[in-house]
C-alpha cells in the first residue's frame, strides 16, 4: 500500500467518524448525569436537514450549522421533558424521538423546497483546513476539540463533578445542594446539539445536501461508541476512529479491483458495531443511574 493511499485513508478515517464523534459526545454527557438517550440518530437527522435548509436561506454554511445544532437541541427538549419531568421510560422517549425526528427532517425538507426529499447542494460547504495529510473539514477539528472540552468539564471541573455525581448517585447529590432535575435537563438538551451538530457535518461538510438516507444509522453507531469507549470522551473518539476507518476501509475497497460485492462493504461500519456490542457490552459499566428516573426523597 502506497503512501498516497494510506494518507488517503486516514483523510477519509477522520472525515466519517467527525459525525460519530459528535453524536458520541452527546451520548457520553446524556449518559454521565443519569438518562439515556437514544434518539441520537432522530436528533442527527433533524440537524442534517435543518442545517441544510438554513444555509439555503441564509447562504451561510456556518449559520446552518449552528442552526442544525439548535435543531438538535429543540428534539432534545422534548426528550427531557419525558425523561426528566415527567419520569417516563427513557428507551421508549429515544424511540420516540427517532421515529419522530426523520419524519420532522423530510416535512420540513419538503416543506421548504417544493416537496422534495432530497434538497439541492448548498451554495457553499464548510471550509477545509490544509494540513500535512491532506485537506481535511474544519468540522474534524471542531469534533477534537470539543472531546477535550468535555474530558475537561467532565474530570476537571465542578461542573463536571456534578454531572458525574446526579448520573452515579442523585440522591447523595440531592442532598449536597445540587439539583439533579437541572443539571440532567442541561445534559440532555447540550447532547442534542451535540448531536445536531453531528447531523449538520454530513450534510455541509461530507455530501453537501439533505437526503432521507443522509444519517442513516449513525446515530446507532455513535451509541455502540458509547459504549466501546466506556462512557468517556476519549474512549469515545477512539471509538469513532474504529468505526469511521471500517468505513473509509469499505470506500476503499470500493475502488479497487476486489471480487467482493459492494452490498458487502457497505456492511463494514454495522457489522464491526454489532461485533463491538457483543464483545464488550457485557464488559463496560455505565453510569450506575444511567436509565433511572430520579424521585426527589427517594434513596
Amino acid at each position: 500500500m502506497s503512501s498516497s493511499t494510506i494518507l488517503l485513508l486516514i483523510t477519509i478515517t477522520l472525515m466519517y467518524s467527525t459525525p460519530l464523534v459528535f453524536g458520541g459526545l452527546g451520548g457520553v454527557l446524556c449518559e454521565r448525569s443519569g438518562v439515556v438517550n437514544i434518539g441520537i440518530e432522530g436528533m442527527m437527522t433533524v440537524g442534517a436537514s435543518v442545517s441544510v435548509i438554513v444555509a439555503h436561506a441564509t447562504g451561510s454554511p456556518w449559520i446552518g450549522f449552528l442552526a442544525g445544532g439548535l435543531a438538535g437541541g429543540a428534539l432534545a427538549i422534548l426528550h427531557a421533558v419525558a425523561s426528566i419531568t415527567f419520569r417516563a421510560d427513557q428507551t421508549i422517549s429515544g424511540i420516540a424521538m427517532n421515529l419522530l425526528g426523520p419524519g420532522i427532517a423530510l416535512f420540513l425538507a419538503s416543506l421548504t423546497f417544493d416537496g422534495a426529499t432530497n434538497t439541492p447542494s448548498v451554495p457553499k460547504k464548510l471550509p477545509k483546513i490544509a494540513t500535512p495529510i491532506g485537506d481535511l473539514d474544519v468540522t474534524v477539528f471542531i469534533a477534537l476539540i470539543g472531546a477535550f472540552v468535555l474530558w475537561f468539564v467532565l474530570y476537571k471541573t465542578k461542573w463536571g463533578l456534578r454531572i458525574r455525581a446526579v448520573g452515579e448517585h442523585p440522591a447523595a447529590a440531592d442532598t449536597l445542594g445540587v439539583n439533579v432535575s437541572v443539571i440532567r435537563y442541561v445534559c440532555v438538551i447540550i447532547s442534542g446539539v451535540l448531536s445536531g451538530f453531528g447531523g449538520a457535518s454530513v450534510t455541509l461538510a461530507i455530501i453537501s445536501n439533505f437526503t432521507p438516507t443522509a444519517i442513516s444509522g449513525q446515530g446507532f453507531i455513535a451509541l455502540a461508541a458509547v459504549i466501546f469507549g466506556k462512557w468517556t470522551p476519549h474512549g469515545v473518539y477512539g471509538a469513532c476512529l474504529l468505526f469511521g476507518f471500517a468505513q473509509a476501509l469499505a470506500v476503499q475497497l470500493g475502488g479497487e479491483n476486489f471480487f467482493i460485492p459492494s452490498q458487502i462493504l457497505s456492511m463494514l461500519p454495522y457489522v464491526l458495531t454489532l461485533v463491538v456490542l457483543v464483545l464488550f457490552v457485557g464488559r463496560s459499566s455505565a453510569p450506575k443511574a444511567s436509565g433511572e428516573p430520579y424521585v426527589k426523597g427517594t434513596r
